[in-house]
């Protein structure tokens, strides 16, 4: 009879915890810093929220329905709510490749720091193309348990930005998204307070 879910997601988490133990216990004098990473696509289909309205009047919002996409790529430390954006026009093994490269090097991974990078299966996470910079060791969550990702809590504040707005191109999205990541970027107790969970690495 096949376990359920919540205990495979029991043990995710104990096994989560030895990982980082393991890990800081293989180079004591390395810092290791434990990050989670999502993508999240938003394009020109409105995002629709409920917003306050006067009794007996609905709101109105206006949309235009377009299916031309982009994907925010969002890193954050939930120990300290430090965040890393990158806007991209879609999903890749190259793309990733290159995305996480330069994350690597915007956060210092090396031979002097560590990162555990928390991510989903996504096909091209996973491959075997991707490039693992130095210093980088990646940590799958089991699947579909979007319930675990710390990042997953990234995404209803970053669609702010774009919710019951029309936009009239992608480039618009664009920048009203890379001013709302920089906004983001500079609230980090406002991300560590949605992004922490219980049970992930105490020591920030």
């Amino acid at each position: 009879m096949p376990k359920p879910i919540r205990w495979h997601r029991k043990v995710y988490k104990a096994r989560f915890r030895r990982r980082v133990q393991a890990l800081q216990q293989e180079a004591p004098g390395t810092p290791l810093a434990v990050w989670a990473m999502n993508e999240h696509r938003v394009g020109l289909k409105p995002v629709l929220r409920r917003v306050w309205a006067p009794r007996d009047c609905g709101p109105i919002v206006h949309g235009h329905h377009r299916f031309e996409w982009m994907s925010i790529y969002g890193f954050v430390r939930p120990s300290t709510g430090a965040v890393v954006w990158f806007l991209a026009d879609g999903v890749g093994t190259a793309l990733f490749s290159k995305i996480l490269t330069a994350f690597a090097r915007d956060v210092g991974a090396g031979a002097d720091k560590r990162i555990l990078l928390v991510l989903d299966g996504a096909g091209w996470h996973g491959a075997g193309e991707v490039e693992i910079p130095a210093g980088t060791t990646l940590e799958f969550l089991p699947h579909y348990s979007p319930e675990l990702h710390p990042a997953e809590h990234l995404w209803p504040l970053s669609n702010e930005a774009v919710a019951n707005t029309l936009f009239e191109d992608l480039s618009a999205v664009d920048q009203a998204l890379a001013d709302r990541c920089c906004a983001l970027a500079n609230a980090p107790g406002r991300l560590k307070a949605i992004t922490w969970f219980h049970w992930w690495q105490q020591r920030a």
